[in-house]
């Protein structure tokens, strides 16, 4: 689906209803009125869309990147909290039963219990549901518990939402209209089955195994798998994947990956893991032959669309070498002849993962591997310090390679800093790729 299509897709489903409401042509309300009404309208519809924002599905991340559609998750999902914040509010009419011969129920607000608690209760839920979000990191709670409750706080609003419409909403009494909220809501709803339920069946007929696990830097490990199904392992080099290792199909312990193999060395699949405390601190343990299963590929981070870049620079922080590791390899083995340039930062020289075969790729590929170190070890030769503004002046600066593709990938600061240098010497933004994760 193209990147063109998305946005006035997903306008029409959140405006939708609106349009219905307005289409019915009952009697005008006070304008503060039909206001709430239509907050809560629209809230309601964006509401439902979030789960389609959810559902890893690749016609949308594929084309507008992942970490745009999780930045867009949560941006909307705050504007539709503002909104249903002030629904009631907006309203003038008194809450009172309806004289009999108000049929469109213009001169009063249904104030009935059987409309209003799903109501207040999804208002509440929603408020709470943002509030999860954002404090997610402070909360200590595991990723994976998080996600679960994430889910089913969401189906609560969902479902309580549509319910109070149909309940209690003015427009969403005309039975088009309410089957429009029923049919969003199942179709939110199937997006998450599709996540919970669909997606792992379909991966249990695809396993994986481990192959092998070795050390790749300190406290860092490189992780091999191979399909145990047969049939092509489609991914472009520089995506990433959800892992499983050694749980159940239906496990919610899986987290998402860098790959860091060429898709033209085999079917296999090699991911460079470092531990940071959760199930990966004891990533070096893994045995070989221990099943695993791989959601993806997802990701925008591949140069494939920009084969008309007259060259490729890579700008990697620590273990985000992984997916450029990858479009290295790539370029070697498919023996693309653009020039290609490396900046890779670590703290210590220890950090460096694959260095030997970096260097082997910069000798036959003629690529220009740049080591930065910001804690170097006496007798460095090497470039120190940041990745900074300066240094990619010195190496990007000039004109002709204005043109070329960037692809980062590292810590979220450094994506910021990097992208905002590089667009400070006239590259294009369209030629900058990134994917980020973590947002203040």
């Amino acid at each position: 689906m193209p990147l063109a299509l998305l946005v006035p897709l997903y306008l029409i489903l959140v405006l939708l209803p609106s349009a219905l409401a307005w289409a019915q042509g009952l009697p005008p309300r006070p304008l503060a009125d039909d206001l709430a009404s239509g907050a809560g309208l629209v809230a309601l519809a964006m509401t439902l869309a979030e789960f389609l924002l959810l559902g890893r599905f690749r016609a949308v991340t594929r084309r507008a990147g992942s970490d745009v559609v999780m930045r867009a998750h949560q941006v909307l999902a705050r504007v539709a909290l503002g909104m249903v914040v002030a629904h009631p509010f907006l309203y003038v009419s008194p809450m009172m039963p309806p004289p009999v011969w108000d049929v469109t129920r213009q001169t009063a607000l249904n104030y009935g219990w059987a409309g209003l608690w799903p109501g207040i209760a999804a208002w509440l839920l929603l408020g709470g549901l943002v509030a999860m979000a954002i404090g997610r990191d402070a909360s200590g709670a595991r990723y994976e518990q998080w996600r679960l409750l994430h889910g089913l706080v969401a189906v609560a609003v969902a479902g309580l939402g549509v319910l109070h419409a149909l309940r209690a909403g003015r427009y969403s009494a005309d039975p088009l209209l309410g089957w429009v909220w029923i049919a969003l809501l199942a179709v939110a709803a199937g997006a998450l089955l599709h996540v919970y339920l669909v997606a792992p069946l379909l991966r249990w007929r695809r396993p994986w195994r481990v192959v092998s696990v070795a050390p790749a830097a300190a406290r860092t490990w490189t992780v091999r798998l191979a399909p145990d199904f047969a049939g092509p392992v489609a991914y472009e080099a520089g995506q990433f994947a959800w892992l499983n290792l050694g749980r159940g199909v239906f496990s919610l312990d899986e987290n998402p990956f860098s790959i860091s193999s060429a898709p033209s060395q085999g079917r296999g699949m090699e991911f460079v893991i470092k531990e940071l405390g959760d199930f990966t601190r004891t990533i070096g343990q893994l045995r070989p032959g221990t099943r695993a299963w791989v959601e993806g590929p997802h990701g925008h981070l591949t140069i494939k669309d920009h084969a008309d870049a007259p060259g490729v620079a890579l700008i990697a922080g620590g273990v985000g070498i992984a997916p450029l590791l990858g479009i290295l390899r790539e370029m070697a083995a498919t023996g693309d002849p653009r020039p290609a340039v490396l900046l890779y930062g670590n703290r210590t020289e220890a950090q460096i993962v694959a260095r030997a075969e970096l260097e082997r790729l910069a000798a036959g590929h003629g690529a220009e591997v740049v080591h930065v170190l910001s804690e170097p070890p006496e007798g460095w030769t090497g470039t120190t310090g940041l990745i900074d503004a300066a240094l990619l002046r010195q190496h990007f600066a000039a004109t002709e390679r204005r043109d070329w593709v960037y692809v980062l990938c590292g810590p979220p600061a450094m994506l910021v800093s990097v992208g905002a240098a590089l667009r400070g010497l006239g590259i294009p933004r369209a030629r900058i790729l990134s994917e980020r994760f973590v947002y203040d």
